[in-house]
């Protein structure tokens, strides 16, 4: 080319920034209102502004959400993309008292960070509907619906034995409570009765599982949920107590009562109130032990599948009410007193656990069910769960259902199990019921960072809710509010706030002085962002039904029974009581994958262990994906004063606590933030995970370098005329036929795989289109372009900015408006396709005979199977292979393979 553009080095530093405040200035991504378009919204979790920044790992989640939102809006959609912060609770607290500051100063600081770092990042979030929720004018919201699920009995005060953290000094919820720790520190979680607040979730039970089967949402998160709701069928059946006449029938609860024949042990919670009566003297100081050891494990921990099932004998028997049978009562902390019943009747043939426990305590084995004559209890080595024939038991004269057995020879499965249960409801032992495994939501936290509960307590009245015109109630500004570790919240040290009248009554009354925890905050927001500033109520019904449901969800798979659960009951109760028209949040809901850094001394290598100083390969070989048992595990101050040859390199998950952050800052500085939007899309599939590599990041600057330097060199000159001119070519070279299929390939290629989440591969496409295209720059590199050429590179170089302009929007708009468009491009359209222009002039169809390939035939893109067929056939080796047989199948793959089955 004769007239080259002497700019062909990308200047981010002064590019980007200029787009960025381009952006702010002209608001360009305010959401319109009253717009006649379709709607999409788009949303991230709600972040909780509990560090002094984001990371790159952050960006896994807002770059391709950003991205899927600005093709929506070159789609045509009106799009709501907000952002906002999760900012009371526990994060923000804990990071606050760890840096010896107060939330209410620290909080405001951190948010105005993160936003600076998202706007870094190029998201196109509507900044005029920020919210934060320690706001008053967020948190009166919150506190209203908490009077909204009051009224409605959904909120209740109890005095239970709750999860105490004793770091945070609160109580959490079980969902909160991982692997026995704190969600949020890390620290073991103990027991401790104390008067609580709770939101009744169970009563959405069934609804909350029901629903799943109306979203598109992840199969693991849909499993993970219903397996948290734990619902069961089964039976509740009445166990007398050998001896004790006194004492009232023992009810257990099973899945299995078909198997009660086999029923040879029982095993009760720890806490359930018969443990003391039925404990003889001779094993009590024993059970008191269990027990007390017991109430320091967490119920997630008692109920793991992978915990080895231990238990105390009380020295009492229980009577098998279908045989007379007396079995051992034990105390198992396996078995809680919140799920069922609190006692369960074990079957040791067809339990696994049961049959260990069984071995271990050297307890008969009944088999129930039978799969050979040879098969005997003696001889099993482990539990038989399905299959198998009833045995015929002969009835006892001793059993409460009397002499009578009518199930002999029935098979193992469910309508056996029906059977069952009407007999023993026929009987009076026992009744179907349903159970769940998921608890009412604990919501008091006894903090002071958090939206304070709205009730009053009057020594007449007793609860009273503030009347709505007196909300928002307050979080009064102090200094002194770390956890006391009383119980107690901080508030209840303020006779200011706690001493105040019954709004009932006029009385003297105190406020409660608990507050809620943070996923009260978040399981509404997504529908304030839809009327940020509305004064008179959470949200219009108008705003609601126009925007909401979330059309696109994304954030980590750790809140799966947190917020996603709570969010989803909240938005029923909403549904019931007619504020809005879905009772389903979240339409489709996507997780990212975790970004992985490379992180040197973390562990240290035992004296034997010393291997050689900084070898990447065999360090990561020897600490594998966790951490070597004797391994020590380093505290931040500790790692610099550790010998090299003795440090451990592995692939952990960035955070500020291993001290692996990168921050978008360092590669914006370094590379630009086109390169950071480029590599995180790139670098993995959307729900990997995926290690942090230096190496990938230059890949990507390299990669936005050359777009930026084969742009500019097309560029002159331009002629924005080529729509009318390319229709008038006349027949075109294959070369620049095939550039322009590939361009329209891709334009179609870019947009599906962007709808689907498949963002590594449309940046994949997008390469491959600038190879191309990098063929007709360097045949023109000497010389003027035919006519031709020039209108084919006109095309080019003015669809590459606007497929490009949702992954690179900064490169995208300056390429824009250097073709002289005064418009940003992110309001306009999205590339329409050529079908024309995409098609094929031939595919190549693969023929297979009985599942093997015999010929490969270029037919005409959508040639039907029948001209397929009579083609396959005329090709020597195939017919070879069919000759003298019947073609029993023939199989069109449309465009890609002919399956033919002959015999």
């Amino acid at each position: 080319m004769s007239d080259k553009s002497t700019e062909t080095r990308y200047d981010f530093h002064v590019i980007e920034r200029k787009w960025r405040e381009r952006w702010e200035e002209q608001e360009v991504f305010r959401t319109e209102e009253n717009s006649d378009k379709p709607k999409f919204y788009g949303l991230v979790f709600f972040p909780y502004p509990s560090g002094a920044g984001i990371s790159v790992g952050h960006c896994r989640n807002y770059i391709p959400v950003d991205v899927a939102c600005r093709h929506k809006a070159m789609q045509g959609y009106n799009v709501l993309q907000p952002m906002g912060w999760d900012a009371f609770g526990q994060p923000a607290e804990n990071e606050a008292i760890k840096k010896g500051r107060n939330p209410r100063e620290m909080v405001p600081e951190y948010a105005a960070n993160y936003k600076r770092q998202l706007q870094l990042a190029g998201i196109s979030y509507d900044w005029s509907r920020e919210i934060d929720s320690s706001r008053p004018d967020y948190y009166r919201w919150t506190q209203w619906f908490f009077l909204l699920l009051h009224r409605r009995a959904l909120a209740y005060r109890a005095d239970t034995p709750i999860n105490w953290c004793p770091s945070c000094k609160t109580g959490l919820a079980n969902e909160e409570v991982v692997n026995g720790r704190c969600w949020r520190c890390g620290s073991l979680v103990g027991k401790r009765p104390m008067p609580q607040w709770y939101f009744r979730i169970t009563s959405y039970a069934d609804r909350l599982i029901s629903g799943l089967d109306t979203i598109e949402w992840p199969d693991g998160i849909k499993t993970m949920q219903r397996e948290w709701i734990g619902r069961k069928k089964g039976a509740e059946v009445d166990f007398a107590i050998e001896g004790r006449s006194d004492l009232p029938y023992l009810r257990v609860f099973t899945t299995r009562p078909d198997t009660l024949w086999g029923a040879t042990f029982m095993a009760i919670a720890p806490e359930h109130p018969l443990v003391a009566d039925i404990t003889t003297d001779t094993h009590r100081a024993e059970v008191e032990e269990y027990v007390e050891r017991a109430q320091r494990i967490s119920e997630i921990d008692r109920l793991s599948v992978d915990r080895t099932k231990t238990g105390v004998f009380t020295g009492t028997n229980a009577v098998n009410p279908v045989n007379g049978e007396a079995i051992p009562i034990y105390v198992a902390d396996y078995v809680l007193m919140g799920y069922g019943t609190g006692a369960i009747m074990a079957v040791p043939a067809h339990d696994q656990r049961d049959f260990e426990f069984a071995k271990k305590y050297d307890i008969p084995i009944v088999l129930v069910y039978r799969t050979t004559e040879d098969r005997t209890a003696e001889s099993m080595t482990e539990a038989l769960p399905s299959g198998g024939a009833m045995e015929n038991f002969t009835p006892s004269p001793n059993a409460r259902v009397g002499a009578d057995f009518p199930f002999a020879g029935l098979p193992n499965n469910d309508e056996t199990v029906g059977k069952v249960i009407r007999w023993l409801e026929e009987k009076g032992v026992g009744e179907g019921v349903v159970n769940y495994r998921l608890r009412d939501w604990l919501i008091s936290r006894q903090r002071y960072w958090g939206a304070p509960i709205p009730i009053v307590h009057c020594e007449k009245c007793g609860e009273v809710p503030v009347p709505e015109d007196q909300l928002p109630v307050l979080l009064p500004d102090v200094e002194q509010y770390q956890p006391t570790g009383t119980g107690e919240s901080p508030l209840a040290a303020i006779p200011e706030f706690v001493i105040t009248t019954c709004p009932s009554c006029g009385a003297a009354a105190r406020r409660e002085t608990d507050t809620m925890g943070g996923f009260a905050c978040s399981s509404w927001y997504f529908l304030r962002f839809a009327d940020p500033h509305n004064d008179e109520e959470a949200f219009s019904r108008q705003a609601a039904d126009y925007w909401l449901p979330v059309d696109l969800y994304s954030g980590g798979a750790e809140h799966a029974v947190m917020h996603l659960l709570y969010a989803r009951f909240w938005t029923k109760v909403m549904f019931d009581t007619g504020l809005v028209r879905f009772d389903e949040p979240f339409q489709r809901l996507r997780n990212q994958g975790m970004l992985l850094a490379w992180t040197p001394g973390r562990e240290v290598r035992p004296d034997e262990a010393v291997g050689p100083a900084g070898d990447e390969e065999e360090a990561a070989e020897d600490a594998g994906d966790e951490p070597i048992e004797n391994w020590k595990v380093l505290r931040p101050e500790e790692r610099e004063t550790v010998p090299e040859d003795r440090r451990v390199y592995r692939w952990i998950k960035m955070s500020k606590s291993m001290g692996n952050v990168v921050t978008p800052d360092d590669i914006a500085e370094k590379y630009g933030t086109d390169t950071l939007r480029v590599y995180t899309l790139f670098v993995a599939p959307f729900e990997d995970t995926v290690q942090w590599k230096d190496s990938g990041v230059e890949g990507a600057y390299r990669y936005v370098g050359r777009v930026w330097r084969l742009w500019t060199d097309l560029l002159p000159p331009f002629q924005p005329d080529w729509r009318e001119k390319i229709g008038q070519i006349g027949p075109m070279s294959p070369i620049l036929k095939k550039l322009r299929r590939k361009l329209h390939q891709t334009i179609r290629k870019v947009g599906d795989d962007i709808e689907n989440f498949r963002f590594n591969t449309a940046v994949a496409a997008l390469m491959e289109f600038t190879n191309d295209l990098s063929a007709l720059r360097n045949a023109i590199a000497d010389r003027e372009p035919t006519p031709e050429e020039a209108i084919v590179a006109a095309e080019c170089i003015e669809m590459l900015p606007l497929v490009l302009s949702p992954i690179a929007p900064h490169m995208a708009e300056e390429m824009w408006e250097r073709l002289g468009h005064s418009r940003s491009i992110y309001r306009e359209a999205w590339p329409a396709v050529d079908e024309a222009a995409a098609a094929e002039d031939a595919v190549t169809i693969v023929v297979q005979v009985n599942g093997k390939v015999r010929a490969r035939l270029e037919v005409a893109p959508d040639t039907d199977e029948a001209a397929i067929r009579e083609l396959a056939l005329a090709d020597v080796n195939v017919r070879r292979h069919v000759e003298g047989k019947t073609i029993r199948k023939s199989i069109l793959v449309p465009n890609k393979m002919l399956s033919l089955v002959v015999s």
